[in-house]
């Protein structure tokens, strides 16, 4: 409970975040709970795992075939200066990029890692952990079949 309440406090003593009335947890929480309903009511029963689950936020269960495990991004919309991005040895099936652009405003991106690892930037040899990495205000340009692709289609939603 301390912890909460001290990252509360920080949160909010940051001038960025001053504005949010939620803390970064409960963001990311929100945005997990946003992934999972969406992709229910698209017909994918999908649940958020317990916190602090290793590797993957939500599982999906698609009707045909195997669960899908999800790591969800949850970012708050900056040009040039947020990312989306995971270490080489998280293991998951599928990205959910959720990307707060305010006024309630959003963008839900799900893509298969595959894809993400084809498209995104690879850090170099110098990183201290191999990651990959997009710009939030590049995702729209590099990864536009997959924005509210809720039915976790391969190849991306009908744009």
């Amino acid at each position: 409970m301390a912890m909460e309440a001290s990252t509360a406090v920080s949160d909010l003593a940051d001038p960025a975040k001053a504005s949010r009335a939620y803390t970064t947890k409960q963001m990311g929480d929100a945005c997990e709970m946003l992934v999972a309903a969406e992709l229910t009511l698209a017909g994918i029963p999908a649940l958020k795992v317990p916190d602090n689950w290793p590797h993957y936020d939500v599982i999906a269960q698609p009707f045909d075939g195997e669960p899908k495990l999800i790591s969800v991004k949850a970012r708050t919309y900056r040009a040039g200066s947020n990312f989306v991005n995971f270490w080489h040895d998280s293991s998951f099936d599928w990205l959910a990029a959720v990307i707060l652009k305010g006024r309630g405003e959003r963008e839900i991106y799900l893509i298969p890692r595959a894809v993400f690892e084809a498209r995104a930037t690879k850090a170099g040899p110098e990183a201290k952990r191999p990651e990959w990495y997009c710009r939030i205000d590049q995702m729209r340009k590099t990864f536009p079949e997959y924005l509210n692709n809720f039915r976790l289609l391969p190849d991306g939603a009908p744009v």
